[in-house]
């Protein structure tokens, strides 16, 4: 045995069975179906249950990692999960409901490879959600799929004239970021331009993997782990920190892929990781961070996504908001939003998912605020969709302060 960091397979000797995991997990309060993260993962990788058994609890883990944070012991209970779920899909097939949400990178570069093919690709979901189509392949139909952008965030990211600052940065954008949502890359480009950064993007990177480890593409997540490793360790080299703005990417590239896999650089590119809030938090402490803002004001309600807790590195987000005068934000602090990547686009999932949600969502509609912030672009999609208020990344908010 050895510490989490060492061996983190091996932490399954340490499960006292308290039960701790189990009375956090969201999941489980919300279904019966589930019987608790411990009783797979830690259990299976020490005694082989029957594995239909196994499976069909297996598959209502939404790899939260709220089981992760309660642990006394220091078990990777959802690290061994996600590794007994990938060791299951080794030798069974995956559903097309699975590999679709698994590939969303794959699918949408392809579409953009034709004129409109966002457009299309945006057409396509639509009809598929109104018609019944992707119900029929276990896709929520009560649930609007992610809209893609017109122009990718690496599109736009080509157009933008940055000056240059000897101090560098390399985004990892992500495929959220990239794809759906790249207001917020130009927001954050403008944040490090303001605080005298210039930001490297390299279009070399692939998707950080959480969509392949959370439906059993374990193999595809190392495949994935690899590429992204090397250009993390080539930017490293030349002295410039890697930052995101998922917190999802961020677990991914600093802690998931040195629990999920063995091959040289994982632990030391993670000390190199940041999100993008924790990073300009650092500056702050060290007198670096351009508090000159010319828009104040404002009310808003902050959720921290469940993988920006697990890293344990606190709420940055909140602490760089409350620079901002006049501006207002409470903290939510309501567990789960519920979604889990892509957990809630299941349609046996939309209702657990929903209903791990229900204090959040009920939190957001009792507060003063029209707008909620989080860091997570999934949670920010299913506080919208379970409250109808407006949902931004903390990054935009700072943008808008600065006025830029």
């Amino acid at each position: 045995m050895g510490t989490l960091e060492e061996n983190p397979k091996g932490t399954a000797d340490y499960c006292t069975a308290c039960t701790s995991c189990i009375t956090t997990c969201p999941v489980s309060a919300a279904t019966s179906k589930f019987r608790g993260p411990k009783l797979v993962g830690p259990a299976q990788s020490r005694m082989n249950f029957a594995e239909p058994d196994a499976e069909a609890s297996l598959e209502y883990c939404s790899n939260c990692k709220n089981c992760d944070i309660s642990c006394p012991s220091g078990v990777a209970v959802s690290t061994l999960n996600m590794l007994q779920r990938g060791e299951y899909y080794r030798s069974h097939s995956h559903l097309l409901r699975d590999h679709i949400l698994a590939h969303g990178e794959k699918m949408i570069k392809m579409a953009r490879k034709i004129p409109f093919g966002s457009f299309f690709a945006n057409l396509g979901s639509d009809l598929g959600r109104k018609t019944g189509m992707l119900k029929l392949i276990g896709i929520a139909s009560k649930r609007p799929m992610p809209k893609y952008a017109s122009k990718s965030f690496l599109q736009q990211f080509r157009a933008i004239k940055q000056k240059s600052y000897p101090d560098k940065v390399v985004f990892f954008p992500g495929c959220y970021i990239n794809e759906n949502d790249p207001d917020v890359g130009i927001a954050f480009v403008k944040v490090m331009q303001k605080n005298q950064y210039e930001v490297i993007v390299d279009e070399n990177f692939v998707c950080c993997g959480s969509p392949l480890v959370v439906t059993g593409y374990l193999d595809e997540a190392e495949a994935n782990a690899r590429i992204n490793t090397a250009l993390i360790r080539k930017w490293t080299e030349q002295g410039y920190p890697i930052l995101t703005c998922c917190t999802s990417c961020s677990l991914m590239l600093k802690q998931e892929y040195a629990e999920l896999f063995d091959f040289p650089g994982l632990h030391e590119n993670a000390k190199f990781v940041y999100d993008a809030g924790e990073f300009l938090l650092e500056l702050h402490e060290k007198n670096r961070f351009d508090q000159h803002f010319n828009h104040e004001g404002g009310s808003y309600i902050y959720h921290a996504p469940c993988h920006l807790r697990v890293q344990g590195i606190g709420l940055p987000a909140l602490e760089l908001l409350s620079l901002v005068p006049n501006l207002v934000v409470e903290n939510a602090d309501a567990g789960c939003c519920g979604i889990s990547g892509n957990y809630g686009f299941k349609e046996d999932k939309y209702e657990i998912s929903m209903q791990v949600g229900q204090e959040l969502f009920q939190k957001i509609k009792e507060s003063s605020t029209d707008t909620v912030i989080s860091e997570c672009g999934t949670c920010r999609m299913q506080i919208e969709h379970g409250t109808g208020v407006k949902a931004v990344h903390p990054i935009e908010v700072l943008s808008a302060a600065y006025d830029v």
